[in-house]
């Protein structure tokens, strides 16, 4: 009996497998796509109900299906953002597989590749692209006081929308557009505060986020040695003036406070010393790369990512690392920027696949 090994296994199911599947289908790949989320969407299941992209639709496509052929189209909610993913993975069949939780990734080394398994079932194959992303690996900074704090706490990644908290007393800490767009909606309901360690950056009207994610490509290539001077400012996380957003600054409470020093049982220390009660915190702090199914290649490095050259680890070639952020391939976490990582890097995975170097 033959044992079935595939070309490639990519592991997650939202936009940056979406679009490696898509040209490695173009390239006649044999490959399979396991997603841990019961439907499509990837992690856009799980943000909240109001998120909005900072880029208007037309400029948040994956390769070969445009999100909206309108030039004007506003900034897509959430729920909209899930839709085209369910159409995207309709559209072109791809093999996708759900719900698989992967564990683990280990070599194979009687059949020579390696072995993907969520405990039940196990698949082996020449390569794969972990695609996992960030959002089941939420960041809350360590404070002074927080495992005694009596309110609640809530990162970004988890937090429903504003109806629980309304009449509260509530600080949104994060100076990104995670940060700006929730205290905007929370600002409507309750006595909401935002807090920033630093000032944050906001972004002319008429700039939004694919002039970001240009400007981040520009530096990470400058970086790279492919140009020295006249580099751009403007980052991913600069606070893109989308609709909510913009009416809090026409409300006059756009504003951010330092960050606190450390908190209270009922509430939190401002740097001042001045003391004040609390309802809820909600963190807007960021995210880590899921990347624990790859523990037992050893190939993480301290600070929880993959050493990668063009998307390829360094210590184990035959492990590809798409759409976890600028360390992956330039703006490779959002929309646009998975569409291009892919683009960019499954031509080389493919070569990779006939060459082995």
């Amino acid at each position: 009996m033959t044992t079935k090994i595939f070309d490639v296994v990519i592991i997650g199911g939202g936009q940056a497998a979406l679009s490696a599947g898509y040209y490695l289908r173009r390239a006649g790949v044999d490959f399979i796509i396991l997603d841990n989320q019961d439907q499509a969407g990837g992690a856009w299941n799980h943000t909240w109900p109001s998120l909005r992209l900072f880029s208007p639709g037309m400029y948040s496509s994956l390769p070969g299906t445009l999100f909206s052929t309108k030039k004007t189209d506003t900034y897509p909610h959430r729920d909209e953002v899930v839709s085209y993913l369910k159409r995207y993975e309709t559209h072109y069949q791809l093999p996708v597989y759900r719900p698989h939780h992967i564990k683990t990734v280990v070599r194979d080394t009687a059949h020579n590749c390696l072995k993907v398994s969520d405990g039940k079932y196990s698949w082996l194959t020449r390569t794969i692209i972990s695609a996992t992303g960030n959002w089941s690996h939420p960041v809350i900074p360590a404070l002074p006081g927080a495992q005694t704090f009596q309110g609640e706490q809530c990162h970004s990644a988890h937090y429903q929308g504003s109806e629980l908290y309304q009449g509260k007393t509530v600080l949104v800490v994060g100076g990104g557009n995670s940060g700006a767009q929730i205290f905007a909606e929370l600002d409507e309901v309750a006595t909401a505060t935002w807090v920033t360690r630093e000032p944050p950056k906001f972004l002319a009207d008429d700039v939004d986020g694919r002039v970001l994610f240009e400007r981040a490509t520009a530096r990470i290539n400058s970086q790279a040695g492919s140009a020295t001077t006249d580099l751009p400012v403007g980052g991913i996380g600069d606070i893109v003036m989308v609709p909510p957003v913009r009416a809090a600054r026409e409300r006059g409470v756009l504003q951010a406070k330092p960050m606190f020093s450390h908190f209270t049982v009922n509430g939190v220390v401002w740097q001042d010393g001045t003391e004040q009660a609390v309802d809820a915190v909600i963190w807007c702090t960021g995210f880590q790369p899921e990347l624990q199914h790859l523990a037992s290649l050893d190939i993480v490095e301290a600070d929880g990512k993959v050493l990668v050259q063009d998307g390829q680890s360094v210590k184990e070639p035959r492990v590809w690392c798409f759409g976890y952020g600028d360390w992956a391939s330039p703006g490779s976490a959002t929309l646009i920027g998975a569409g291009r990582s892919a683009r960019d890097n499954i031509p080389k995975l493919v070569a990779f696949l006939k060459t082995g170097v």
